[in-house]
């Protein structure tokens, strides 16, 4: 499992001062892009140089509104590994409220944006992070 902290700030606010939904996805990128780069040592900026790493699919859950200046834990954990795809689980809460829960499907692509299969490499330390394997 992976933790990201987020502060709720302004920019990520409606005029009420709670998040506006789709701020969430961008937030669930965040996390991705830490994920990879501090668990799999392995930045966006390298992935970015021949492929790319796009959400396929994301199913989201929101519980309970979240408003401007409070911290959001969001935890993400791997929950399946294919051939060219990446599948992850996410949840976040502020203190012990859930807020939102995704379910997401990632695929690593080339250039073209066509998938491919994960390098050697990258595809070990994924599989590492598996849920259960660790």
């Amino acid at each position: 499992m992976f933790s990201f902290t987020q502060k709720i700030l302004f920019k990520h606010c409606d005029p009420a001062g709670i998040v506006f939904y789709p701020r969430y996805f961008e937030m669930l990128n965040d996390v991705v892009e830490a994920f990879f780069d501090e668990m799999l040592d392995f930045s966006f900026s390298q992935v970015l140089e021949k492929n790319g790493v796009p959400t396929a699919q994301i199913n989201t859950t929101f519980s309970a509104p979240s408003r401007l200046g409070e911290q959001l834990k969001i935890d993400l954990s791997v929950t399946r590994l294919g051939g060219s795809s990446l599948h992850v689980n996410f949840e976040a809460r502020c203190e012990d409220e859930l807020r939102f829960s995704a379910a997401s499907v990632l695929v690593f692509v080339d250039q073209d944006g066509r998938p491919t299969p994960w390098p050697d490499s990258l595809r070990n330390k994924i599989q590492s992070q598996l849920q259960g394997d660790n």
